[in-house]
């Protein structure tokens, strides 16, 4: 029965009461829901200012743009709608994202961001500006709209961004010739370059290992190039040498490059091809043996290397190679064509008629000037066809072809030798751009070409060169990471060895050089993993790793800790057992008066985040005592200094570029170490790395004296990856100094890496005892 009867104003007031605070609870719950995203943007903007308030994206949300910025701002709605529930609108509202033209800004690839309660506008003068303006947008949504999700309403941080590149070049390599890989990946590397501002994809397409372009008026490249027998199996420095037997390769058609091209156009990013020539061209020479100076069978390279089987200077090879770029040019409008022009043995050409001839019907020295002239002879080509050439920095040998940009990649001499001839240059040294390198000092890595480059270094890369003047820097175009690919035989692998290094570098030709803030980065690099997490990309994460250093400076030795990332605990044993959360905190540095077994780990109130850190010293005679060398390591492998090679602490068994070995090139190395007091010497050892595949060769012999005696010398094993040296039973007293004479190996041999360039040196701990 329904009752007309009022309700009492006792009760009115109690659902008047009720109602108001569920309608409290909704608005904090929802107003909960609606947190913004703290702004971690990488590449580092140039400026940004936080404000108050936040911008509310959903349904409701209108996108305004004119024709000039179609390319951004369809990728933000097509980012937005494939993965969430939120569709933009095109007519016009009070909350609003606007595109606005600005023709007063000075870089083309500037933007302004700025997010209001109602509006978020991205000005730029060029949608390629705009379209780095969404991208910083894009980081400040929640990871989960990396893939498809519920979200109807997203909170946005309300800032200001202003913002501009410091590089013109912004570049990622990627060689797919000693291992192929899919389209799919080809596209998700370039949006991974795409979200970190580069705009240049460097792919290197054709190498010894493998062809992996079609060329249609050739085409045994790809019924012959593109495959191998055979796959050479674990690291080049194993020996013997064991292979796979198994059938490998691949090669891209030339509708599925088109669509690559495409697919990086709409992405901001120039695609760079690269057709190596002279070298590295044992692959075509496969398929077309009279592309070679002997005419003979080769077969397709099954290990990696430099090999002698160069194309000819013959006038048919010229016309092999401008009909092969005829049809690369079709396919890539990039101004620049890489062709290569590094590691080309001239062993072939000294001995060929056809290459003698053509030394002395051009009035050539030799030749080196013959590899100048075949590369000037493509430049004038490729010139002819409206497009400029980029070189390794071995194109400066015999004289640089006159419109060439260097690629240095033998350190920045390279570059500095072709700024000071006002000639463009990318630096990219293996010291700090090499991501094939390795990246972390665990022994648990996965196998690597060699070396050391960890984040931090790839961070606190200066790709302008020193030696430089103000008026020369603006000959640097910028840098570029390299991934060479002889050991990543998956797309993962190849993710692992870039992410997060390719972050570091996306900041180093992004945001300005001297705003430098490690801390700071790796602490956005921690949240952008998340992000990496969604996208289900493969990455390194060493950010809760340990660093650890033997602190010489004073009389007493201590061994200091730091975690990589702020405000965590670092758990130590000093017993061998591994740490746990019941083990002791770091506090302070450690006394070292002994031999020492260190074992740490980063940890948060409930778990070990990252892995063990172990450091084992051996207290042996020399240690912390004086050392002099007659010459300085190379600048790219200095470690320390001196000092490491008497700290205690052996170098990595698996890398040379850890700080602990020292190198030097092409140099004689004298050692001598002051015992401060006379000692009774028994042994002295040491180890040389022997990675012959990177240049790196053990000395044949090493000289020891004591105090004013002259020196005896003792042959070296040569053998072997690392090449231990020891000298035994000496049992000599009153001994204050010694000294060791470590002689260069020598100019390395024809038909090898490295060939008519001195060796490598590099030494490890010398322990006295």
């Amino acid at each position: 029965m329904y009752s007309n009867r009022l309700l009492s104003p006792s009760t009115f007031i109690s659902l008047f009461l009720t109602t108001i605070s569920l309608l409290f609870f909704y608005s904090c719950n929802n107003a909960t829901s609606l947190v913004p995203v703290t702004p971690n943007i990488i590449p580092a903007p140039l400026n940004q200012e936080l404000h108050e308030g936040q911008f509310v994206l959903s349904s409701k949300t209108a996108i305004k743009y004119d024709e000039v910025f179609k390319v951004s701002a369809q990728f933000l709605e097509s980012y937005i709608s494939d993965s969430s529930m939120i569709k933009l609108k095109e007519d016009s509202g009070a909350n609003t994202i606007v595109f606005v033209k600005d023709n007063s800004l000075l870089n083309e690839e500037g933007y302004i961001l700025e997010v209001l309660p109602e509006t978020i506008t991205i000005t730029a003068r060029t949608d390629k500006g705009a379209f780095y303006g969404v991208q910083s947008l894009r980081q400040l949504l929640p990871v989960a709209l990396e893939r498809e999700n519920n979200e109807e309403r997203i909170a946005i941080q309300c800032l200001k961004i202003e913002d501009k590149p410091e590089f013109v070049y912004r570049g990622m390599h990627l060689d797919v010739g000693r291992h192929f890989y899919s389209i799919d990946f080809i596209k998700q590397y370039i949006d991974a370059l795409a979200l970190l501002k580069m705009n240049t994809f460097h792919w290197h397409l054709t190498e010894d290992q493998g062809w992996r372009i079609e060329i249609k008026k050739y085409p045994k490249l790809n019924e012959i190039s593109a495959y191998r027998k055979e796959t050479l199996i674990g690291h080049y420095s194993d020996q013997p040498h064991q292979f796979d037997g198994k059938k490998y390769g691949g090669y891209y058609t030339q509708e599925q490059i088109k669509e690559i091209v495409n697919y990086a156009f709409n992405r901001k990013i120039t695609i760079i091809p690269e057709i190596e020539m002279p070298g590295h061209s044992q692959a075509a020479v496969s398929a077309y043996p009279e592309l070679g100076c002997t005419g003979a069978q080769v077969e397709v390279a099954t290990k990696w290397g430099v090999f002698e089987n160069i194309y000819c200077t013959k006038e048919n090879i010229f016309t092999f190679l401008e009909d092969v770029l005829d049809e690369v040019l079709t396919l890539f409008p990039s101004k620049y064509i890489h062709i290569g022009g590094d590691e080309a043995p001239k062993t072939r050409w000294k001995s060929c008629n056809d290459c003698q001839n053509r030394i002395k019907k051009e009035g050539l020295k030799d030749e080196h000037e013959l590899q100048s002239y075949f590369i000037s002879r493509m430049e004038r080509y490729l010139n002819s066809k409206g497009r400029q050439i980029i070189g390794w920095d071995e194109i400066l040998e015999g004289g640089l072809a006159p419109n060439a940009t260097v690629m240095s990649w033998r350190g920045t001499k390279g570059a500095v030798e072709a700024a000071k001839a006002k000639h463009t240059v990318i630096n990219t040294p293996t010291s700090h751009c090499y991501f094939d390198y390795y990246q972390s000092t665990n022994e648990d890595e996965p196998v690597a070409i060699g070396g050391f480059l960890p984040l931090e270094k790839v961070y606190n890369f200066n790709p302008i060169p020193k030696e430089l003047t103000e008026e020369e820097y603006k000959y640097v175009l910028g840098a570029q990471g390299n991934v060479w690919t002889e050991y990543m035989q998956t797309e993962g692998r190849v993710e692992y060895m870039v992410f997060p290094r390719i972050m570091a570098m996306s900041e180093v030709v992004w945001s300005n050089s001297k705003r430098k803030d490690y801390d700071n980065f790796v602490s956005r690099v921690e949240v952008f993993n998340k992000r990496l997490d969604v996208l289900d990309i493969n990455y390194a994460n060493h950010l809760y790793e340990i660093k650890g250093e033997l602190d010489t400076e004073n009389k007493e030795l201590h061994y200091n800790l730091k975690a990589l990332t702020e405000d965590k605990t670092i758990r130590y044993t000093m017993d061998g057992s591994q740490p746990t959360l019941a083990s002791a905190i770091y506090k302070d540095p450690i006394a070292v008066n002994g031999n020492l077994l260190l074992k740490a780990a980063v940890f948060n109130t409930k778990e070990q985040l990252g892995s063990v850190f172990e450091q084992k010293l051996n207290y042996h005679k020399a240690v912390n005592k004086k050392i002099t060398l007659n010459v300085k390591p190379n600048k790219t492998y200095k470690g320390s200094g001196s000092k490491e090679l008497i700290n205690g602490i052996n170098g990595s068994n698996n890398r040379f570029g850890d700080k602990e070995w020292l190198g030097f090139w092409g140099d004689d190395l004298e050692l001598t170490i002051d015992l401060i007091e006379p000692t009774n010497i028994n042994s002295i050892e040491t180890r040389f790395y022997n990675a012959k595949g990177q240049w790196v060769y053990a000395p044949k012999k090493v000289g020891i004296a004591f105090n004013d005696l002259d020196f005896e010398y003792y042959s070296v094993n040569e053998e072997g990856l690392i090449v231990d040296f020891k000298v035994s039973n000496f049992n000599v007293n009153g001994v204050r100094v010694i000294k060791l004479k470590v002689p260069n190996y020598g100019v390395i041999a024809d038909g090898v890496q490295g060939a008519g360039h001195k060796a490598w040196t590099f030494i490890d701990e010398i322990i006295v005892k």
